[in-house]
């Protein structure tokens, strides 16, 4: 990993704690990124131990997999390219049978949240990109420029949250019919002209942040693949493994809780029946009845920490 892609991996402890790393174990860690997590991992696994880890980003699996490979004691490790919604065929095609652990973080890694090349920050001028994988895909800037008004007040609502969103997908479109919405510079003078200033002097936050949060999730489809690849990850899992996951924002956070009750849930048979006809039987058993937090020491050290919650839960068998 390159010194000018430093990585502070987000609750480590905690996910360590959780995950509770068997030498000899094969786990699995959704979100390569930096590499932080994967490099504590995989210095956990000895001889028979092996670590998978998946990224989209072929420049950060360039990038972290020598900082992984430096942290092992005779385990071995494979990345693995592409969406972690595709974990059970990444897995297959390694003739993996089963994984004691999963780790999903959430979160845009650091590294490409600072390349402003990426377009993925508010805070400098640069092509309206967003793709975790910019060998495919439209672009934040093709969904600014193509979807109907309509469609583009349903992002900013659905996925930003925004309470704005019917006047800023107005201004959007009205921008756009005098020259096309190019640059994450574009985006922010749209979102400024569109909140009435006195709301931006009063939010404590940057104004075009939901706006970006919602794009960002619509170019990578970020809900839709969250809800497959932990179906996918639950599913590969041994009887008695745990997968831990660190989301970031209340959509995300809302769907893993919602999972894992869903799979920590039994008999689903009205209760006026006297036997179960279902024969449903739960998957999980949840660890975290309410999500784990950092510290306000490690926030105090990484405030791209301060939102993040961790949820954990096991395999029954």
């Amino acid at each position: 990993m390159s010194a000018d892609f430093p990585h502070i991996p987000v609750m480590l402890n905690e996910c360590l704690d959780a995950l509770a790393i068997r030498a000899d174990g094969a786990y699995l860690d959704c979100t390569l990124g930096g590499g932080g997590h994967s490099s504590e991992i995989f210095g956990r696994l000895g001889p028979g131990g092996r670590l998978f880890s998946i990224d989209l980003d072929t420049e950060a699996i360039a990038a972290a997999s020598p900082r992984v490979l430096a942290a092992g004691n005779g385990g071995a490790f494979c990345a693995l390219h592409g969406n972690f919604h595709d974990a059970k065929a990444l897995l297959a095609a390694q003739s993996v049978s089963h994984i004691d652990g999963a780790l999903l973080d959430l979160g845009v890694s650091s590294r490409q949240f600072d390349d402003a090349s990426r377009g993925f920050s508010y805070r400098a001028d640069a092509p309206l990109d967003m793709r975790m994988d910019q060998t495919r895909g439209r672009t934040a800037a093709d969904i600014c420029n193509t979807y109907s008004e309509g469609e583009l007040l349903r992002v900013l609502s659905e996925w930003g949250e925004e309470k704005w969103a019917a006047r800023i997908a107005k201004f959007i479109v009205e921008r756009r019919a005098e020259k096309p919405i190019a640059t994450t510079g574009d985006l922010v003078a749209i979102v400024d002209a569109a909140i009435p200033k006195r709301v931006r002097e009063k939010d404590g936050s940057h104004p075009a942040r939901r706006t970006f949060q919602a794009l960002r999730i619509e170019v990578n489809d970020e809900l839709g693949v969250l809800r497959r690849g932990l179906d996918a990850a639950i599913r590969w899992l041994e009887p008695g493994g745990v997968v831990a996951v660190i989301s970031y924002h209340s959509l995300e956070d809302r769907i893993v809780k919602e999972m894992f009750a869903e799979h920590a849930q039994g008999c689903t048979c009205p209760p006026e029946l006297p036997v179960c006809v279902c024969g449903n039987t739960p998957i999980l058993e949840v660890l975290t009845r309410k999500p784990i937090s950092p510290s306000q020491e490690e926030v105090n050290a990484n405030t791209r920490a301060r939102s993040a919650k961790l949820r954990v839960a096991r395999k029954l068998g």
